[in-house]
């Protein structure tokens, strides 16, 4: 098992802030809002070496009116419980709190090693100021400042040093990554939650709960691969708060990091021009593509007929790009959610499958005898040779002809579609070039 470091305490001690600063990364979310972490995020943090993995807790707080505070509450109890060290947070300049002393309380208690951060010492008062939580029973505090990082080098020895000595398997990289996108509240974090069997994630009934791309190993049922589930994105128009303009940015950024999409729609209310959006923004980056209809156990109509209507609703909206599966399921009744995932391993085969050119160039010559490109000005297009490049991301074809500035898009789309015809790339978009031979 993988070595793990918990960042625990309350809201707005920044928790986030040490975070980013430990994983050299822009991954958390960091604003002067308090409770603006509300997922656990996970980072990888290297020092001296040695590799281990860092989570970031939302903010905890007793009797709060927020339908989110006790969720976090169970979020950092979880946290407590994966964790080898745990980082407990507190801000020098505000001294012990009544919050403070509650959670210095559940962690007494626990039988991890805990390291107490006195974060926001800036300067050398900050540092003497540290002594008064000693209060807390929890030892020496180690003084940092997350915003200058300051300290944190002393803070990760001792992690090091407290870190239990078990040896750590090779973490091979080289994991298929689907991620969860779609609009908020089309259940993008209620199908990862069924997916693992846990509450990973926060569900509510509010849009925009989840905030932050969570990445989580999926390894069960002879499966292998990474869930991202990512904040809903929503209309431009629509992100009036910064946390929700980061949101944006980080799902963008989960599916530039994803193999395959895995694009849940909303049975109950149909397709909206935010998915032609999101699933414009797949095709840009050229991903593998499984369409989820979600909740489709709150649809009154379910026969065949309604399930073709919203099968071409959702194609003709995304024409030309039609290869790809649709799944009608329900991520609460779990009614083929499995489905979902075995679809989406198909889809990571598929953009790896290789066509030998032999049987390649017999298939398509003769596509193209049948159907030869139109000519332009007398001239004749002359497809010679086709071949399909080994170490792409994507599928890519490429075709050497005499004039390959005369091969126009619709006679692309044309072989295209003969290359599906004769070869499993469902779900995967593919590159067609033409080269002057």
């Amino acid at each position: 098992m993988g070595k793990l470091v918990a960042i625990v305490g309350r809201p707005n001690v920044g928790k986030s802030t040490l975070f980013n600063r430990l994983t050299e990364t822009r991954a958390a979310i960091v604003n002067d809002t308090s409770g603006t972490t509300r997922d656990r995020q996970y980072g990888k943090v290297l020092w001296n070496g040695e590799e281990f993995s860092i989570v970031d807790t939302g903010g905890w707080v007793v009797n709060s009116e927020d339908i989110f505070e006790e969720e976090i509450n169970k979020q950092v109890a979880l946290a407590i419980e994966e964790a080898d060290v745990i980082l407990f947070m507190v801000d020098i300049k505000n001294g012990v709190t009544d919050l403070d002393d509650h959670v210095a309380d559940i962690l007494r208690r626990c039988k991890k090693p805990v390291i107490l951060v006195t974060n926001k010492a800036d300067n050398n008062e900050g540092v003497y100021a540290a002594a008064e939580f000693y209060s807390l029973g929890l030892g020496d505090p180690l003084s940092v400042s997350a915003i200058n990082g300051s300290g944190t080098g002393d803070l990760l020895d001792e992690v090091l040093r407290l870190m239990p000595n078990n040896a750590q398997e090779q973490q091979t990289e080289d994991i298929p990554r689907f991620a969860i996108v779609g609009r908020p509240n089309a259940g993008k974090s209620s199908i990862i939650n069924a997916f693992i069997g846990e509450e990973r994630n926060i569900v509510t009934d509010i849009a925009g709960t989840t905030r932050d791309s969570i990445y989580t190993r999926f390894n069960k049922f002879g499966f292998d691969f990474y869930l991202v589930d990512t904040a809903g994105i929503r209309k431009k128009a629509k992100v009036n708060e910064d946390i929700e303009y980061y949101s944006v940015i980080r799902s963008i950024r989960a599916i530039e990091n994803s193999d395959v999409c895995v694009l849940m729609i909303d049975a109950t209310r149909g397709i909206e021009g935010q998915d032609a959006n999101i699933f414009s923004l797949i095709q840009k980056n050229k991903k593998g593509l499984v369409v989820c209809v979600n909740k489709w156990d709150l649809v009154t109509d379910k026969s065949q007929e309604a399930i073709r209507t919203m099968e071409n609703a959702i194609r003709s909206r995304f024409a030309p790009f039609t290869d790809f599966p649709i799944i009608f399921g329900s991520a609460l009744t779990k009614q083929r959610i499995y489905k979902v995932l075995e679809t989406a391993v198909q889809v990571y085969n598929n953009r790896k499958r290789v066509v030998p050119t032999s049987k390649l160039n017999n298939v398509m010559q003769e596509a193209i005898a049948a159907y030869p490109p139109p000519s332009n000005k007398g001239k004749f297009v002359k497809i010679k040779y086709i071949t399909m490049l080994k170490e792409s991301v994507v599928p890519t074809f490429i075709f050497f002809c005499n004039l390959p500035q005369w091969v126009k898009d619709p006679y692309k789309r044309y072989l295209e579609n003969k290359i599906r015809e004769n070869w499993e790339f469902t779900g995967t978009p593919i590159n067609i070039f033409m080269r002057e031979k």
